[in-house]
């Protein structure tokens, strides 16, 4: 079973740029089996649709706009998916949308697709992440390995680098 880590964002513009951030920290903090792959879709759009392709399961982590307190954490799947992209909150995520029914017409959407994200605090310009969100980062990285060891996905914590 192939799996792909998707993290989707903008990080010029802080909390946006969540899913990013939680890739890149999986990258730093963990291994993971060589059918799993962690990857940075930024704001690409469309042209997600090209590295979807030969994926059982897709893990989407962005930052989630569903009117709850900065920090909340949402998990949504399948169908739940679907009608969130379709209310086409930012510009990447409308790519998404497309990427996701494009994929399902050419019958190359994953099997199970699941979005994993937190309320943003600040969509403003800056690189780092609000306060809050940063408080409660470790909340979504946990609840992103919770997800992957639920699809029966092994991992082991990296070795701190040496100075």
């Amino acid at each position: 079973m192939r799996v792909l880590v998707l993290g989707v964002g903008n990080i010029l513009l802080s909390d946006e740029g969540l899913g990013v951030r939680a890739v890149e920290e999986l990258r730093r903090s963990y291994r993971f089996p060589e059918d799993v792959e962690l990857m940075d879709g930024g704001t690409l759009g469309i042209d997600l649709l090209y590295f979807m392709e030969g994926f059982d399961r897709l893990l989407l982590v962005d930052a989630v706009l569903g009117g709850s307190p900065p920090g909340t954490l949402f998990k949504l799947k399948g169908e739940e998916v679907k009608a969130y992209f379709r209310r086409k909150v930012s510009a990447h995520e409308l790519g998404i949308q497309e990427v996701l029914g494009i994929a399902e017409i050419l019958g190359k959407k994953p099997e199970e697709i699941v979005l994993i994200g937190m309320e943003p605090e600040s969509l403003d310009i800056s690189l780092e992440l609000s306060p809050t969100i940063k408080a409660r980062f470790p909340y979504l990285i946990q609840e992103v390995l919770k997800q992957l060891e639920e699809w029966g996905i092994s991992y082991e914590r990296a070795e701190p680098a040496r100075a």
